[in-house]
């Protein structure tokens, strides 16, 4: 299985690595692609569904682009998850793990995105052995595909109903050390 790297990946994409059988590796060479999940991720507010995307300069090889500190996001991104997630059941028991990605500066988005899958699956007790492609494979996973995964708690649910497939924090969050139990499902 060929993942691309995200950042702060959907619930589908950690199920995929979950689930695996086989291999799990990320492509580390393709050229990077714009407004996807490379760069973004979605999470419940009061107010719907909001995409954080962390800003990049650069063009062609994932590994080659670059972070840029464009508009303090990282403050901005820590803030929206504090608000949506500050009344959540298990934010403050993950904050202090999570928070390291929104203060320390990474250069390179490939590195970045390295980081938080390997904390993630550390805190979903996900333990799977990933590797990078040594050259392109092309991804097998569709991004665009939404997570076939039951219902679980959300914070705003009451407001907007269940939203399917937001970023694994939204899961993580809401659910706590129970997350690893509803990607398996």
């Amino acid at each position: 299985m060929v993942l691309p790297t995200t950042f702060f990946g959907p619930v589908s994409w950690y199920e995929q690595i979950a689930r695996a059988t086989e291999p799990i590796y990320i492509e580390a060479h393709e050229n990077f692609q714009k407004q996807t999940l490379r760069t973004r991720c979605r999470i419940a507010t009061a107010n719907g569904v909001q995409t954080l995307t962390v800003p990049v300069s650069g063009s062609g090889s994932i590994k080659d682009i670059k972070i840029s500190d464009h508009n303090n996001w990282r403050h901005l991104h820590w803030q929206a998850l504090a608000s949506a997630y500050g009344s959540s059941p298990f934010f403050e028991y993950y904050a202090d793990d999570i928070a390291p990605f929104f203060e320390k500066k990474w250069d390179f988005l490939f590195d970045y995105n390295l980081e938080i899958t390997h904390k993630m699956c550390e805190l979903l007790d996900i333990r799977k052995e990933i590797c990078l492609t040594d050259e392109y494979k092309g991804c097998t996973f569709d991004l665009r595909a939404k997570a076939d995964c039951k219902p679980y708690y959300q914070v705003f649910k009451s407001r907007h109903g269940f939203l399917p497939d937001l970023s694994i924090l939204d899961l993580l969050f809401n659910m706590g050390p129970e997350s690893i139990l509803t990607i398996n499902n």
